[in-house]
């Protein structure tokens, strides 16, 4: 698989390397007021109308967005078969961070994160599964075609 796809395997491993970098290292931010974050967030829960937007939300939807290039890339290393191989391996790889972060000082492993990883990397195989499907049908039938008409029947 990574000798079928050198560059896909490469940017793929740069990309862990960043998820692991974000998810292993230390907290970005910070206690106090000064948090561009936290000042936005303050902004939105001055007004009813996006009062609903809380850190909570907006993390978990970040671990979405995180891992949905995740399913992507695994999708197109283990192949369109292996779907299913692509899901499992980003909740085994969103548990194994988790499981890492109980050990760490400053992190905080959740039950919400795994649940957040796995569907972004669920949403990732399946955005992939629906770009690729036009390439896969085209594939299958020029095998089709090109099989003798006798190993057709």
């Amino acid at each position: 698989m990574f000798r079928r796809h050198p560059i896909l395997s490469a940017v793929t491993f740069a990309y862990l390397g960043i998820v692991a970098w974000i998810t292993l290292g230390p907290q970005p931010l910070g206690d106090g007021d000064d948090a561009w974050l936290w000042r936005i967030l303050g902004v939105f829960s001055r007004y009813d109308i996006t009062s609903w937007v809380t850190y909570q939300r907006v993390e978990f939807t970040a671990n979405v967005l995180m891992f949905i290039p995740i399913g992507m890339f695994f999708l197109l290393l283990f192949g369109r078969r292996g779907w299913f191989a692509s899901v499992l391996a980003g909740v085994a790889l969103t548990c194994t961070i988790e499981f890492a972060q109980l050990f760490l000082p400053g992190r905080v492993s959740d039950i919400s994160d795994i649940i957040a990883n796995s569907t972004g990397t669920a949403i990732g195989v399946i955005i992939a599964l629906i770009v690729t499907a036009r390439r896969a049908r085209e594939i299958a039938r020029s095998r089709a075609a090109s099989r003798p008409a006798l190993a057709r029947r």
